[in-house]
């Protein structure tokens, strides 16, 4: 199932951050998890750009005029079927939010310094589906940080310390 998320970066004085959501808890698909915006890609979607600014805009009400796309991440195959494009983009503020409350709990900001220090990167593993699965988890004052999230992150610090995207 393809699908794409916005990976904002948000320009702060005092140091960029990244734009994050918690999910409600009765999603069908990873309810209660903190995620990038974004979803499925529907066939109205010119390209996983436009999924990501959709997105962005039905579930936090992020306006594209604030955001400048930088660039993607390699996909990301998730274990429950989703074949992700991280789009990542610069958000210049000042903007305003409208958050669905039916797919979002809470929309918060994480230093993307902190995401990037792999003093924070910690690896976890769980059985699921008869495997053994690794995962990385990024904990934030209270925020578990994982899964499909976590590993786009470790995607965008592996660019990076490989000389850059």
């Amino acid at each position: 199932m393809p699908a794409a998320v916005l990976f904002p970066i948000v320009r702060r004085d005092d140091g960029p951050t990244v734009l994050l959501t918690q999910r409600t808890a009765h999603l069908k698909d990873h309810p209660g998890q903190i995620s990038f915006p974004g979803g499925r890609c529907e066939s109205a979607d010119a390209s996983p750009v436009h999924t990501a600014l959709r997105e962005a805009a039905e579930e936090i009400g992020l306006a594209a005029a604030h955001v400048d796309i930088a660039g993607y991440l390699p996909e990301y195959l998730t274990s429950t079927g989703f074949r992700v494009t991280p789009v990542v983009a610069m958000v210049t503020p000042p903007f305003e939010l409208q958050v669905d409350a039916f797919e979002v709990a809470e929309v918060f900001e994480v230093p993307l310094s902190f995401l990037l220090d792999p003093a924070n990167h910690q690896r976890h593993s769980l059985h699921y589906r008869g495997r053994l699965r690794h995962y990385y988890a990024m904990p934030y004052r209270g925020y578990f940080i994982w899964g499909a999230t976590a590993g786009i992150i470790m995607s965008l610090y592996r660019a990076l310390a490989a000389g850059g995207p």
